[in-house]
């Protein structure tokens, strides 16, 4: 098991970063293999984590489910562009299978030709939709979020920073991590 140095500073200071990592080249296959430093896996933690919490860091592009004192099955994530990205505290509200989805009016402002033919929203399950195959709702003081932890239908853009500010994660992924985490959850992002 890999030993990972992980501490609210590290969280912090990952919080503070604002180096972006360009999106995947639109020729890059989406079988691509994902390097195993993002492949699920246990690693150690302070044990001063709390059990069943989920903390993300965002300067390094994983998500850490603190399974046991001291150990976190460990995910690696795609994030939002700078500036989009989701920081600070939320707690899981809901959860879906096969997710709906419709972009947000902002997201359709920002970028009319990605998200406009999409205004009306996609089914769970569309090839388009880039929910993917789960979705863990984000509230923060007790008011709803645009924020999701969610599956994706670009696997490749694990380990990189660019679209809307959701954390995803590969469907397999989202999946087992669905089954683990109950709504009341604490989600932590830095």
């Amino acid at each position: 098991m890999e030993n990972v140095k992980f501490t609210r500073r590290h969280l912090l200071a990952a919080g503070a970063s604002l180096a972006a990592i360009a999106a995947p080249p639109a020729s890059a296959s989406l079988d691509a293999p994902l390097p195993a430093k993002f492949m699920p896996q246990d690693v150690k933690v302070p044990t001063t984590l709390l059990v069943g919490s989920i903390y993300v860091s965002n300067a390094d592009h994983h998500l850490f489910h603190i399974i046991h004192p001291g150990i976190a099955r460990r995910y690696g994530v795609a994030l939002g562009a700078v500036g989009r990205k989701f920081e600070g505290s939320a707690m899981i509200s809901r959860k879906a299978k096969w997710p709906s989805w419709t972009p947000t009016r902002s997201m359709i402002a920002k970028e009319p030709d990605v998200y406009g033919p999409y205004a009306s929203g996609l089914p769970g399950g569309h090839s388009m939709n880039p929910m993917g195959s789960r979705a863990l709702y984000l509230q923060v003081n007790g008011r709803e979020t645009y924020f999701r932890i969610h599956g994706t239908n670009l696997p490749n853009s694990i380990g990189r920073s660019f679209s809307s500010g959701c954390i995803r994660l590969r469907n397999d992924h989202i999946e087992a991590l669905y089954d683990n985490v109950p709504v009341g959850t604490v989600v932590h992002a830095y």
